[in-house]
């Protein structure tokens, strides 16, 4: 089996690519630039460079030979978008992109592509105790999310015009060696021993996801009969409320965490007089995910338990 493997300068591409190659299997990774290719440990011979994606990239040299393309680029979630129409440019990526590829791979011949989406495609949050699953409506709130909810729906058009067979993941929070963003700073906040008022945010709950679970279940994807034309969401199978993944994550790196209470009403309202909404409804909201149907349908457990990926992340950070 030979895979085109995009993105493989990120987070989750990049940890697909040492994965595969370690296991030897025939995987040619996709870089934006020779010297992300080189940065990444990537040979010249290995590496196919695409400097775009979008509605007019020729896929032509790099899809020779393949059967499986893992789609893992994309413009990504941006905190701090500065693009003049922030829905325009992840849909020029995202969707067009993404579509391009998958055309010319159902024209050479490709059998099965597997396209990471986010479970921004879902929504934004759920009310505790409940849970998004594969088959809800997608409710996009955000221009990421719209944009991933447009691919997925063109993706699955091409399938049925095609027969090429596409298989969709829906990420919640990846953490892991090498992640950025909100998460990178709640572990500096732990490790600096910053005092955090999250102490009463115990009734919410988070789905995570750990890298090598995700890594695990792309890879079982590409492969799987029965991830044909399928949507799978993926976690740790554990959900956590704020102030117990702040525990954790003390536990995992040796710190003492100092959690004062503050009422939560109180956070929601600071949050939203310094227009912090969005970021109170991460640290103070619920997002849970059942991953039942990824469990029954490929048989897949995620190997690793959320202290172990903490742990794994402490380690290699």
């Amino acid at each position: 089996m030979n895979i085109l493997l995009t993105g493989a300068s990120g987070l989750a591409g990049g940890a697909v690519w040492q994965t595969l190659r370690q296991r030897k299997v025939a995987v040619r990774p996709v870089f934006r630039t020779l010297a992300s290719a080189l940065t990444a440990g990537c040979t010249t011979d290995e590496a196919v460079i695409v400097p775009a994606l979008d509605a007019a990239t020729d896929w032509t040299q790099a899809l020779t030979d393949m059967d499986v393309i893992v789609h893992c680029a994309a413009r990504t979630h941006v905190m701090q978008d500065n693009a003049a129409d922030p829905l325009m440019e992840y849909r020029r990526i995202n969707v067009e992109g993404t579509l391009r590829l998958a055309q010319q791979a159902a024209t050479v011949g490709v059998r099965r592509f597997v396209f990471i989406s986010s479970i921004k495609v879902n929504g934004e949050g759920t009310l505790p105790g409940e849970a998004y699953t594969a088959d809800d409506a997608p409710a996009p709130e955000d221009a990421y999310g719209i944009s991933k909810a447009e691919a997925e729906a063109g993706l699955q058009k091409l399938a049925q015009e095609t027969g090429m067979e596409v298989v969709i993941i829906r990420p919640v929070l990846i953490y892991g060696p090498g992640v950025k963003g909100n998460f990178l700073t709640m572990l500096r906040w732990v490790q600096r021993g910053f005092p955090l008022p999250l102490g009463a945010v115990v009734k919410n709950r988070r789905s995570l996801v750990a890298l090598d679970n995700l890594v695990e279940l792309i890879c079982t994807c590409v492969y799987h009969p029965n991830a044909a034309n399928q949507i799978f969401l993926v976690s740790d199978g554990e959900d956590l409320s704020t102030a117990d993944l702040l525990q954790r994550l003390g536990q995992a790196l040796g710190k003492k965490v100092y959690l004062p209470a503050m009422p939560v009403w109180l956070l929601h309202l600071t949050a939203r007089l310094l227009g912090k909404s969005a970021v109170a409804q991460r640290l103070l909201g619920s997002l849970q995910v059942d991953i039942r149907k990824t469990r029954t349908l490929l048989g897949w457990q995620p190997p690793l338990s959320v202290d172990e990926g903490l742990k794994k992340l402490v380690k290699q950070q």
